[in-house]
């Protein structure tokens, strides 16, 4: 069907035509990102040009040299490195075909060099998948970068004016000798939200290409920054659409399909929530149940407790038949980890912990890809917050910010003896949906900051981040409280933490972890369908399959994904017991990350 790869990019390009690629510090940078590609090596340099490409491949199909990257059109005027899945790679190849187009391969990257020698660098807008590539056109001496509208695949680059270096992880560019001056934003963004948000990254030198956007290089001139797609403006949209439920099956049956695009098996994670399970009885639909593969990650210490999925995940899968497999890990097993899965970690996050070990149950029964329920909340309100902001920003909507800052700096000391310091900030915060959100979601809040770090740094990182008139940059032209919380939801957790884990943690097992409720497709379908009505929700999304989920796990309470791990960490890492929650783990991966020595008091949020 196509050389579908896991895989890492990097590359090195000179504004100066004629200066000399490193070419020993590619080949650092992509070395460093060996975990993502096992199975081959490639480089590509034209000195002539002054453009260097590298690749690392762990083949999911087409294990002939015909998919092996850097690779090249047909003319050789064409180069590309890529990493991720074209979902509409079928169609879009019958169109270039149409036009003329001869594949020496069956592959989706080739499907890129195509598209571009048909129609330029708008084709990235005809794509649907997950992708971020570099695509060099020696005709016009210019380098294409671009990554997908949710920005599910990663793309870091440095410029410091005389060359231009990108990679899919920070620590290749760290590895190619570029600035590694801390940058205070990031190391703030960390200890606010738990996660850096993009472009920032916890160095001054390296930005992340945000989401949806393309950037151009050429030799003397300035680049070129485009967005080319934000899928949120389907919420800008007030367009009536169809009300009928069989319309939300149909789309979310649709990315299910598409997703399904490969040669190899492609199994699932399941757990006992809705998403997952729902993601199971869809793909029943479109694939033969006897041939799916189910994973569910256990522990030993929560069998027989309400915390232990398996029982329920094990009953979903009797009821569509599917190949079911339940990796049970205790203590012991996650102590020797500990080490590794810091050193995965490519930048700081406080919620990966998971994700890291359900991919590595995934992996150890042989599947290489797996399909994954995250985007499930955010598409359907299943976070507290879609409740609790619109609550809170109702109630304190006519209080002045002005006062309420007042309030909370004269009421701070105090109440933060007795709870959460966030009741101190609540009138000052409350009565926006972003200083609502802040509320509900941060870490430590903005006045925490300068005791961690120190009031230079955290001064010059919370005046880059600009946080609350950058949270309202999200939810402009967003009318409803509600759409502007599944608005940040996509933008802030979703995407800075939830996909950035999943490609960390699933790569630092060889596993590529697909997300069909996380697609720009789906997303404009189902926000087109609801206008002017209810939003859908979690008992909607269960009840698209043809036999739909059973009651018993439809009405199911959302817990969370539980797991001990972090606390079994935590004891490996010596942290206090006044110490713990998600603050004390924070503290943990500060100190590993080298950000600050942080001294923090219990508070659980």
């Amino acid at each position: 069907m196509g050389a579908h790869q896991l895989c890492g990019i990097a590359g090195i390009f000179s504004y100066q035509a004629a200066s000399l690629v490193d070419e020993a510090a590619l080949l650092r940078m992509r070395e460093a990102m060996s975990s993502r590609g096992p199975d081959g090596a490639g480089l590509w340099i034209d000195p002539e040009c002054g453009i260097g490409l590298a690749h690392r491949r762990l083949a999911i199909l087409d294990l002939t040299e015909r998919g092996a990257q850097p690779m090249a059109s047909s003319d050789g005027k064409l180069q590309i490195v890529f990493n991720g899945e074209i979902y509409n790679h079928p169609e879009l190849r019958a169109w270039c075909e149409a036009r003329g187009a001869r594949y020496a391969s069956d592959s989706d990257t080739e499907t890129l060099l195509h598209l571009y020698a048909l129609e330029g660098k708008r084709f990235v807008e005809r794509l649907r998948g997950m992708f971020a590539f570099a695509l060099w056109d020696t005709r016009e001496r210019s380098l294409l970068l671009a990554r997908d509208p949710f920005g599910i695949k990663p793309l870091y680059y440095a410029d410091d004016g005389h060359s231009f270096r990108f990679a899919s992880q920070v620590k290749a560019l760290l590895a190619g000798g570029v600035d590694d001056t801390r940058d205070p934003a990031g190391i703030v963004s960390f200890l606010l939200w738990g996660y850096v948000t993009d472009p920032h990254t916890l160095y001054r030198g390296i930005r992340a290409l945000p989401a949806g956007h393309s950037l151009m290089l050429q030799a003397g001139r300035k680049p070129m920054l485009q967005r080319y797609s934000d899928p949120l403006d389907a919420l800008r949209n007030t367009e009536p659409g169809s009300t009928e439920v069989s319309s939300l099956r149909d789309a979310v049956l649709d990315s299910v399909r598409h997703h399904q695009l490969a040669d190899v098996p492609v199994g699932m994670f399941l757990s006992a929530g809705i998403d997952s399970g729902t993601l199971c009885a869809l793909t029943t639909e479109c694939v033969s149940a006897a041939t799916l593969r189910t994973v569910t990650l256990g522990f030993r210490e929560y069998a027989g407790t309400a915390d232990d999925e398996a029982p329920l995940a094990r009953a979903t899968a009797s009821r569509y038949g599917v190949q079911h497999q339940v990796v049970q890990y205790g203590r012991e097993d996650f102590e020797q980890e500990r080490e590794h899965l810091l050193a995965a970690m490519d930048q700081p996050t406080v919620d990966g912990v998971n994700t890291y070990f359900v991919s590595k149950a995934t992996a150890a029964t042989g599947l290489k890809v797996a399909l994954s329920g995250v985007g499930g909340d955010e598409l359907f309100g299943g976070y507290p917050s879609f409740r609790q902001v619109p609550r809170i920003v109702h109630s304190l909507r006519h209080v002045s910010r002005r006062m309420g800052r007042v309030l909370r700096v004269a009421l701070a000391p105090f109440i933060s003896r007795l709870t959460s310091p966030k009741y101190a900030g609540l009138l000052e915060y409350g009565g926006s949906v972003g200083g609502a959100y802040l509320l509900r979601r941060a870490l430590f809040m903005p006045w925490e900051i300068p005791a961690l770090v120190g009031r230079e740094t955290a001064v010059d990182g919370l005046t880059e981040l600009d946080v609350l008139n950058s949270l309202d940059a999200i939810t402009q032209g967003i009318k409803s409280p509600y759409d502007q919380v599944m608005a940040l939801e996509h933008a802030m957790y979703l995407k800075n933490c939830l996909l950035r884990d999943a490609d960390w943690a699933g790569m630092a097992h060889g596993l590529e972890i697909r997300t069909p409720l996380v697609d720009a497709t789906l997303f404009s379908q189902i926000m087109a369908q609801r206008r002017g009505c209810a939003p859908r929700t979690k008992t909607d999304f269960a009840l698209t399959p043809t036999k739909p989920l059973a009651e018993e796990q439809r009405k199911r309470l959302k817990t969370g994904f539980s797991v001990p791990v972090q606390e079994w960490l935590m004891d490996a890492a010596e942290i206090k017991p006044k110490e713990r929650g998600l603050r004390g783990w924070a503290s943990h991966v500060a100190h590993n990350f080298g950000l600050t020595r942080m001294f923090i008091y219990a508070r659980h949020y």
